[in-house]
C-alpha cells in the first residue's frame, strides 16, 4: 500500500453556513472547486446497502468501484459503466489517488477500518457503514486520522437525518421530562446460530482471500456471504453492533453523551464463533460538567444508566406502562425510553410520544431549533463541497462506536468493565483489554 500525501482539492476560502442539516465547522471548513462541480468518489462494495448508498451519491461522479464478488460487481456497477473496476480495494486505492475525493466504504464490518484508514490516509473524504468498525481501537484509529487530516466524514446511520429524531432532541434538551437519569433501548433485530463449515466449494465469482481481509484464515464458510455474516464474531457484531449504532445514536445525541465509565452485559453462555441469540447490556454514564438536557445548563444532571435490550428482548416497564391503553412494548416494537424526573418520553425512527399521557396532553412542544436536514448522504457531499462538519462525523459516530462495541466485550467477558477512554484502557481486566483490538491476518493493515 502507498501512502501519498493529502491532495488538496479544496480551495481556501469558507463558504459560511453549509446547507441545512449539518454544522458549520469553520476551523476546518474549506470550499470545492464549485459547488456546482461532481465530487469524484470511489465506492468500496456494490450492493445490499453500499449500492443504496451509491444510489444516494449517485448524482455525483462514480470514478472506481471495488467488490470481491465478480457477481455482485456486474450487479452493483450497472449503473455506473463508466467505473474502473478492481477487486481489490487496496489497490483501487493506491491506482485512483490522484482521481479521487472521497470514498465510499459499504463492506462487512471487519474490513471497515483497513479501508476506511487507507483512504483517509490518501487524504480522501469518507462514507462509512456502520458500526464504523469492527474494534473500539479502530474507531479511535479513524476518528483521530479524520481530525488530524481535516477530512469530512459521515458514517451510515442514516436515521440521524430523520425528522423524529430531531424533535426528540430538542424535547430532552429543552428539559420537556426534567432531569435524565435512566433510558430503556430495545429492538427487536437478532443474529445468532452462526456455524462454520467446510467442504463447500467457493461460490464462482468469489475472492475469498480478499472477503477474509483482517480476519483469521479459514475455509469458505457456507452462508456467511453475503450478509450471514452478522452472526459471526470474526466479520460482525451482531445485534448491538448493528442496531446499537442506529438506536443509542438517538440518546447519546439528545443527552451529549460520549464515553461510559462502565459497562455490563449478560445473554446465554458465550459461543467464540457466533454472536448471541440475545444480549441485555448496561451502561454507566458519569455525570458531565454541564447539565445534560437541562435547560440550565449551570446544573448538573445526575449519572444515567442506560440499558440495552435486543433479540425481542425489553424492560419490565415496556409491559407495565400504557400508550393508547395498549402495552408500550406492543406499540413499540424497538424504541428508546427515556426517564426523566418530570415524565417520560418513548421514540422510535418515526414517532414519539410523552409519557404519561394525561399529564402531557395539550403539551407544547418547543420551538425547532435543529434545522431539517437535506439527507444523510448530501450532508457529507455538500460539506465537502462548501465547508462543515456533517453530524455523524466520525469523532461523534466514534465516540458512538466505542460504546456499542464496548457492550459486546462485556458480553463475550462475562465481567463488568472499568473503561478508561482517554487511554483506551479497561483498567479492571486484562482478559476483556484484549478484545480492544485484534490481531490483523499477514498482508493487512490499518
Amino acid at each position: 500500500m502507498c501512502n501519498l500525501s493529502r491532495r488538496e482539492f479544496l480551495s481556501s476560502s469558507a463558504a459560511g453556513a453549509l446547507a441545512l442539516g449539518a454544522y458549520v465547522n469553520p476551523v476546518a471548513a474549506q470550499v470545492s472547486k464549485s459547488p456546482n462541480e461532481r465530487v469524484r468518489i470511489a465506492g468500496i462494495g456494490t450492493t445490499n446497502r453500499a449500492a443504496e448508498d451509491l444510489n444516494a451519491l449517485a448524482s455525483q461522479e462514480i470514478v472506481a468501484l471495488a467488490d470481491v464478488d465478480d457477481n455482485n460487481m456486474a450487479k452493483g456497477a450497472a449503473r455506473y459503466p463508466e467505473a474502473r473496476k478492481y477487486p481489490d480495494f487496496r489497490v483501487m486505492l493506491e491506482k485512483e489517488a490522484g482521481n479521487i475525493d472521497a470514498v465510499m466504504v459499504g463492506t462487512p464490518d471487519h474490513t471497515h477500518a483497513p479501508a476506511a484508514a487507507m483512504a483517509l490516509r490518501l487524504g480522501k473524504h469518507v462514507y462509512c457503514e456502520k458500526p464504523l468498525t469492527h474494534t473500539v481501537f479502530e474507531a479511535r484509529t479513524l476518528a483521530n486520522l479524520a481530525k488530524e487530516k481535516k477530512l469530512v466524514t459521515q458514517m451510515g446511520t442514516q436515521i440521524h437525518a430523520g425528522d423524529n429524531y430531531r424533535r426528540v432532541v430538542e424535547l430532552i434538551k429543552s428539559g420537556a421530562i426534567g432531569k435524565v437519569a435512566e433510558c430503556h433501548v430495545w429492538v427487536p433485530a437478532a443474529y445468532s446460530g452462526g456455524k462454520f463449515t467446510t467442504g463447500t466449494p467457493v461460490p464462482a465469482g468469489l475472492d475469498w482471500d480478499l472477503w477474509l481481509g483482517p480476519a483469521p484464515q479459514r475455509p469458505y464458510s457456507e452462508g456467511v456471504h453475503p450478509f450471514q455474516w452478522r452472526k459471526f464474531w470474526d466479520y460482525g457484531t451482531g445485534a448491538l453492533g448493528d442496531f446499537g449504532c442506529h438506536f443509542i445514536d438517538l440518546v447519546q445525541w439528545a443527552l451529549d453523551l460520549r464515553a461510559p465509565a462502565a459497562v455490563s452485559a449478560e445473554g446465554p453462555p458465550f459461543d467464540p464463533v457466533t454472536t448471541p441469540a440475545w444480549c441485555i447490556a448496561h451502561y454507566e454514564y458519569p455525570a458531565p460538567r454541564v447539565g445534560r438536557g437541562s435547560p440550565d445548563p449551570a446544573q448538573n444532571d445526575p449519572p444515567l444508566k442506560l440499558h440495552w435490550y435486543d433479540s425481542g428482548k425489553q424492560p419490565e416497564l415496556a409491559q407495565t406502562l400504557k400508550i393508547d391503553g395498549k402495552p408500550l412494548g406492543e406499540v413499540y416494537k424497538g424504541a428508546q425510553l427515556f426517564i426523566g424526573s418530570e415524565g417520560m418520553l418513548v421514540s422510535n425512527y418515526t414517532r414519539h410520544d410523552l409519557l404519561p399521557q394525561d399529564k402531557f396532553a395539550g403539551f407544547k412542544p418547543p420551538e425547532q431549533t435543529i434545522p431539517k436536514s437535506v439527507g444523510h448522504h448530501r450532508e457529507w457531499v455538500e460539506a465537502i463541497k462548501n465547508g462543515g462538519t456533517p453530524l455523524c462525523n466520525f469523532d461523534y459516530s466514534g465516540a458512538l462506536t466505542e460504546a456499542v462495541l464496548l457492550g459486546t466485550i462485556a458480553y463475550r467477558t462475562g465481567q463488568r468493565l472499568e473503561w478508561d477512554s482517554a487511554n483506551l484502557k479497561i483498567k479492571n481486566s486484562p482478559e476483556a483489554q484484549k478484545l480492544v483490538h485484534k490481531e490483523y491476518r499477514k498482508g493487512w493493515t490499518l
